[in-house]
């Protein structure tokens, strides 16, 4: 009878050893169905107060979080692959990437980021990137534009994305090509309307001053990430603060003249010593950005991310998780940056060796953080417009729109102070 009892409370003890206490979302290229869908899960679990962590270089860059039913149905439900792991399996993982002898890390997630969309009223969500994997990832945002920024509401925002906008007041230098369509002239319009409604004579003197408080966003600690046309404009029309730099066509006055050497290096965020396109009718805001230089075949163009150590720069870690190194290049106003302009304190985190282009770069402004991200579809090599939206379910392991997600995942990260 002794012996039997003894039996049975075994059985329990080993049961309760083996009881599942842990979720991994696996994020290696062969086992995760959908790597843009577990950020969304990921994300989720933090909103519903769940501990979560992220497993720096450990298959992929996986996520570890609590073993709950509604975890797993909610993975479940949106596709996303998981394994399950008992205390033991999960404590085995931890050891594994606490060795010195890896370069591997786990980072805490303690809250879900509040996120804000720059975007003018209207756009539809294939119109940027960011917007469109946000909603396929299910992760929420909010639409914000000129009004919301000039009336500091970026308060409440812990996370930025900047539209594929032009901050010079330029129109995206889209007159040379466009100037007699429709939507330009309705565009050109509208915006003329907003910066009077604001208070502004002119639409580049308005979008200078949405330029000036981002950046204070970031200087205050927010984190700003800029894709395409967003990147060199907004440096651009930072270094311009105070000088006309825009044609007669754009603002109804003559720019000012040799307004080159007028250019305030110092104001910008990445770039230095570039210099600005004159011609009204070029496509190009000046020569920071690579398109035109480009002698790159479409089956070869590929950029290849940093590999940093996740224990001692885990920031960069953080924005650089893929399942690989060699992500599919892809063109867009602004594709990529020359890395000679591109200021010695802003870390390269993706370039191609091809022609010296920075693809994917980070810095720090006061207490904030900035990336900026060429090109402007992950998905489409070389996107037109009014093209036809890109279908995420036809692309849920896309490296190149695993990069967005990481920057959008990385302010719910614990602080940890960078060693190096």
């Amino acid at each position: 009878m002794i012996s039997k009892r003894v039996f049975f409370i075994l059985v329990f003890l080993v049961s309760i050893t083996a009881k599942a206490s842990f979720i991994l979302l696996p994020m290696d290229e062969n086992t995760q169905q959908n790597h843009l869908k577990a950020y969304g899960i990921t994300f989720w679990c933090l909103e519903k107060k769940f501990k979560a962590s992220w497993l720096l270089n450990y298959r992929g860059g996986s996520f570890l979080l609590p073993d709950a039913p509604e975890i797993r149905k909610e993975c479940q439900i949106r596709g996303v692959s998981f394994e399950v792991l008992s205390e033991s399996e999960e404590a085995r993982i931890l050891d594994e990437i606490s060795s010195p002898s890896q370069n591997m890390e786990t980072v805490i997630l303690e809250k879900a980021p509040r996120i804000a969309v720059y975007t003018p009223k209207g756009k539809q969500l294939w119109d940027d990137a960011v917007t469109l994997v946000l909603t396929y990832a299910e992760i929420p945002f909010t639409p914000i534009y000129d009004e919301e920024v000039l009336s500091d509401q970026l308060v409440l925002y812990d996370w930025l994305h900047l539209h594929h906008e032009d901050f010079t007041g330029q129109y995206g230098k889209f007159f040379g090509a466009y100037r007699n369509v429709p939507w330009y002239i309705e565009d050109k319009k509208e915006a003329e309307e907003l910066a009077s409604k604001l208070g502004f004579t002119k639409v580049s003197e308005e979008k200078g001053a949405v330029a000036k408080k981002i950046r204070n966003f970031v200087v205050g600690g927010g984190f700003m990430f800029a894709m395409c046309s967003a990147t060199d404009s907004f440096d651009i029309a930072l270094a311009a603060d105070g000088v006309d730099i825009c044609e007669p066509m754009f603002d109804g006055d003559p720019s000012d003249a040799n307004y080159q050497s007028s250019m305030n290096y110092g104001n910008t965020f990445a770039f230095k010593d570039f210099i600005l396109e004159r011609k009204p009718d070029k496509y190009e805001f000046s020569d920071i950005d690579m398109t035109e230089k480009r002698r790159i075949p479409m089956d070869k163009d590929y950029f290849t991310l940093m590999e940093f150590s996740a224990k001692w720069d885990p920031i960069p870690s953080m924005l650089c998780q893929n399942h690989t190194q060699l992500v599919k290049g892809f063109m867009g106003q602004t594709t990529s940056f020359d890395a000679a302009l591109i200021k010695s304190n802003v870390l390269i985190m993706g370039s191609c060796e091809l022609n010296g282009e920075a693809r994917y770069i980070h810095g720090e402004k006061g207490k904030g953080i900035f990336t900026f991200y060429g090109g402007h579809d992950p998905e489409d090599f070389q996107h037109q417009v009014g093209e036809a939206p890109t279908v995420l379910d036809l692309h849920p392991n896309s490296p190149g729109y695993r990069l967005i997600l990481n920057n959008v995942l990385f302010p719910a990260a614990r602080k940890k102070k960078q060693k190096t």
